[in-house]
This record gives C-alpha cells, structure tokens and sequence, in this order.
C-alpha cells in the first residue's frame, strides 16, 4: 500500500513536469515555426497528453477488458470536457476561437454520434460491438481530422514578430519529446498504481474505467491546460481538450477495435448521453455571456454536473 501510494505521487510529479515541458515546448514550435498555438493544441499537445490513453487501451484491448477499453475512453472524455475545462476556466475565462467554436466543437460531437451508431449495431452488426471495420472507418475520420487541421495551418494568421524565439530547434525537440515522456511514464505510474488499489477495494471494471482509469489517464490533460492557461495560452488548453477528445474517439479506439473487435455494454450509452450533452452545453456556451468564450458560471456548471454525475457512479455502484 506504501509503495503504490508512493509511486503514485512520483507519477503526479512526473505529470506535472512533463506538462510543463510539453507547453514550453510546443509554444516554442508555434513560435518559432509561424504555427498557431491552437493547431499545436489540436495535434501535439493532443496526442501527447492522449498517450496515456492509448497505452491503456492497446493493453486493455489485447488483455479483452472490453469494459476498460470504452470506460478509459468515455470517461477521459467526460473528465477532459467537465472537469479539465471546468477548472481551466474557473481559473480563467477561456476565450475560444472562431474555427474551434464552428469547427472544432462540433466534430467533437459528430465524433460521439459516430461512436454511438458504430457500438449500439446501427450500420454493420446486429450486435452492440465495435468492429474492425468500423475500426477502420474511424481513422480514416481520424485521418480526415488531421487534413482540417492542416487546412487551419493555412488559414491561421500568426504575427511576424512571434516568429521569435531565443530556444533552438534542438531545445524544442528536447523539450517536446521530454514533456511527452514525462506524461506518459507518470500517467502509466498513477493509473496502474491506482487501479491495483481501487481493485483491491472491489470496484468493478466499468466503474473503474469511467472513474479512477479515467481521470488517471487523463492527468496529462489536466497538468497541460492548468499550466497552458496559468501561462496565458488558452489556445493550447482549449485545442489540448478538444483535440484530446476527437484522438481518443477516433484514434484509440479505432486502433483498439482493429487490435480486437470490442463488445460494447448499452449502460455506456448514459455516459456518452453525458458527454453529448456537455458539448452542446459548450457550444451553448459561446454564445452566452461573452461571446466566444467559457465565462466562470459556466465553468462552474461544467464542475458541478461532474461531481453529480460522479455521486450517480458511485451510487449505482454501491
């Protein structure tokens, strides 16, 4: 029980360091290489932040823990949407660009659509299962996500003077591949240490995926926005979540489907009514209060839902 506590806490700290490595990082790509903060959100700040994700998800895919592979996922994306933003913008407003309000929310949600048909049988099986070829039709939406943001690469306009950067290319790579070591080692660190305790207290698969799996693997989120916006880079935190949740949808779990086509439990289908919801509610949002942006209300609602949703888990639980 030491032992695990205490790699636990090794985890956060190597969570916490390699976030700071990974914004540092990458705000110095952007910088240097005339590249939006929000297309470096989207892509490596995103994929970093959701290795965690993946490694869970292969192993958890490869072992047949069908109800870890979707409860990770749902559940970082409920963790990233209500808590991660929720806090990020309590501390501060977060001010939200154009292409991510008209854009960027709304292929988060076309992503959830997408999962719910695929896993509840609606195209190719009578079965409620992810299957390998809609494995595949996942990434190339995937892939289909990543030529948007190369079109936004071309559109994004970046000031010339913030063109300056006293870090080198070689620093930038260090401090890249660093932050997402950092994240991914202390992410294992925590989640592994974490689910052996919560195991050993008799929780079941699901409610470990939707809860301790999830919000484990999704630290690097957390640690990347917090330090994103206490450094005044709403972009990277926004596009991090955003970015996070259309990786984890179509990425992981199209790899973990072709890996083993997954059974797919319908009591999942409450946790992705939740997670739709909590992204029409931000899209909503843009639109009340200050336009373009989570004002603090709102970021406190996001919480709010979250910690009731988490005392229904853990009631039906018991």
């Amino acid at each position: 029980m030491f032992i695990q506590t205490l790699l636990i806490v090794v985890g956060l700290a190597l969570l916490l360091k390699g976030a700071d490595w990974l914004v540092s990082g990458a705000t110095a790509f952007a910088k240097r290489y005339n590249v939006s903060d929000l297309a470096i959100g989207l892509t490596i700040v995103a994929f970093g932040t959701s290795a965690p994700e993946l490694v869970v998800n292969t192993f958890a895919s490869f072992q047949n823990h069908e109800d870890l592979v979707f409860g990770n996922i749902i559940g970082s994306n409920n963790f990233n949407l209500f808590i991660i933003l929720g806090i990020a913008g309590l501390i501060s407003p977060l001010v939200v660009k154009s292409s991510t309000v008209w854009k960027g929310i709304p292929l988060s949600f076309f992503a959830i659509i997408v999962l719910f048909l695929f896993a509840n049988g609606f195209f190719f099986d009578e079965i409620a299962v992810l299957s390998r070829i809609e494995g595949f039709i996942l990434l190339f939406m995937f892939g289909m996500f990543l030529y948007y943001v190369y079109k936004q690469l071309k559109t994004d306009i970046v000031k010339p003077e913030s063109a300056k950067n006293k870090f080198s290319s070689l620093k930038i790579s260090m401090l890249l591949i660093l932050g997402m070591a950092g994240l991914v080692f202390g992410g294992r660190l925590v989640v592994t240490n974490a689910v052996d305790l919560a195991t050993t207290l008799g929780m079941s698969e699901k409610l470990i995926g939707l809860t301790i799996l999830a919000a484990g693997t999704s630290l690097p989120e957390l640690a990347t926005s917090i330090v994103a916006v206490y450094k005044k880079n709403t972009d990277i935190a926004v596009g991090n979540i955003i970015g996070s949740n259309i990786f984890n949808l179509f990425f992981i779990l199209g790899i973990s489907s072709i890996v083993r086509p997954i059974h797919y439990s319908p009591a999942f289908n409450i946790d992705l009514y939740l997670l739709a919801a909590g992204t029409l509610f931000l899209f909503i949002a843009m639109f009340t209060g200050r336009r373009k942006q989570l004002d603090r209300w709102e970021a406190g609602i996001l919480c709010v839902t979250y910690m009731a949703y988490m005392a229904y888990l853990i009631h039906k639980e018991a």
